[in-house]
């Protein structure tokens, strides 16, 4: 039996990029200057990923300015006030809110796709933002001649365009990243703010074939900014039973971090349909320290006893740095990770054959 393996998305950006972007935001360097480190950071990257053995590989997204964001990158009169996610170490990030109507993306995943495939020949797999980290965009006290109705159904229609631009154009599958379901647990625990993301992003994944909804997934961690998260501490088994409500054909989850794994293995069995596949992560992306492929492979089999073969895959906990001026991992560490996750993998399966 065949065990997939995937990347969730983003590799750490090279040093000397990450200085470029600050120099550029204080206009100390040109857009072509930084442009061009740009594609030298996306060159060494996709290099790198094909090194490792990587059935499928990503740009890393080593051009955006966060895998949240880059739909609104560059849009005129947005608010810097939105909402504040803490993180457990102290840190915080905050979204924009916008200022006015209607809502279109600046940016669609697409183009990082089409740019990362004339650099490789190996299937390239591309994230995408949900619509419910999108939706948190309009303000709480409204925006005059444009109700937030009429928002949710202009962004229906992007987010279903993000998606379906990356399928038209060749995507292996498509990831949308939801690390705010999580989140919402923390922020509402009756579940409701949970359920209404959940909706919010089926009313998009209607929008698909059954037969494209196979190539769409969904990925779940708790955050990783920084080497810290902002809702490790809600239970996995409260999100699962929602989690798999949505009607998408993949499913990535933190699973090398957790404390309690076999109490996740058993939500997921008891919460997985027919047609879904799990990717567990066996890659802690919060810790310095790389597994061994044999620990690795150890994991995967523990993981079988609960999830069938037909249904289970492996990837990485999180992005390695999901926010463009994340230095707290290397490069060196992340892609180390990556190689002893696909060596791991391919020993689980050697051992699950016999």
């Amino acid at each position: 039996m065949k065990l997939r393996t995937e990347p969730v998305g983003s590799v750490p950006r090279p040093k000397y990029l990450v200085e470029a972007l600050s120099a550029y935001a204080q206009q100390q360097i040109s857009e072509t200057e930084l442009q061009q480190l740009f594609d030298k950071a996306l060159q060494d990257t996709i290099q790198r990923f094909e090194e490792t053995g990587s059935p499928v590989i990503t740009d890393g997204e080593q051009t955006k300015p966060s895998f949240a964001t880059y739909p609104v990158s560059g849009i005129k009169g947005l608010s810097p006030n939105g909402v504040v996610i803490p993180f457990a170490d102290g840190h915080t990030r905050q979204l924009p809110t916008i200022t006015s109507g209607p809502f279109h993306y600046s940016m669609y995943a697409d183009r990082y796709l089409i740019k990362a495939k004339q650099l490789t020949t190996l299937p390239v797999k591309q994230a995408v933002i949900a619509i419910s980290a999108i939706s948190l965009l309009y303000p709480q006290q409204g925006i005059e001649g444009y109700s937030q109705e009429q928002f949710i159904s202009d962004l229906v229609n992007e987010a279903e365009a993000d998606i379906r631009k990356c399928l038209n154009s060749g995507a292996y599958n498509v990831q949308i990243d939801f690390t705010e379901g999580r989140l919402a647990l923390k922020l509402d625990p009756s579940k409701s703010l949970l359920r209404s993301f959940i909706d919010l992003n089926n009313k998009v994944l209607a929008r698909f074939s059954a037969e494209e909804r196979k190539r769409i997934g969904v990925h779940s961690c708790p955050g990783g900014d920084h080497d810290s998260t902002h809702s490790a501490d809600i239970n996995y088994a409260d999100l699962l039973p929602l989690l798999f409500e949505l009607n998408a054909g993949n499913f990535y989850l933190e699973y090398a971090g957790e404390k309690n794994k076999q109490d996740v293995l058993q939500s997921i069995k008891e919460n997985i349909r027919p047609d879904q596949t799990v990717f567990i992560g066996v890659t802690d992306v919060l810790s310095p320290r790389v597994e061994t492929p044999e620990e690795i492979c150890d994991t995967v089999i523990e993981a079988a006893e609960k999830i069938p073969l037909q249904q289970l895959g492996t990837t990485d906990d999180c992005g390695f740095s999901p926010f463009a001026d994340d230095l707290s991992t290397s490069r060196d560490t992340a892609f180390a990770k990556i190689k002893a996750r696909i060596e791991g993998t391919k020993l689980a399966e050697q051992k699950l054959s016999k």
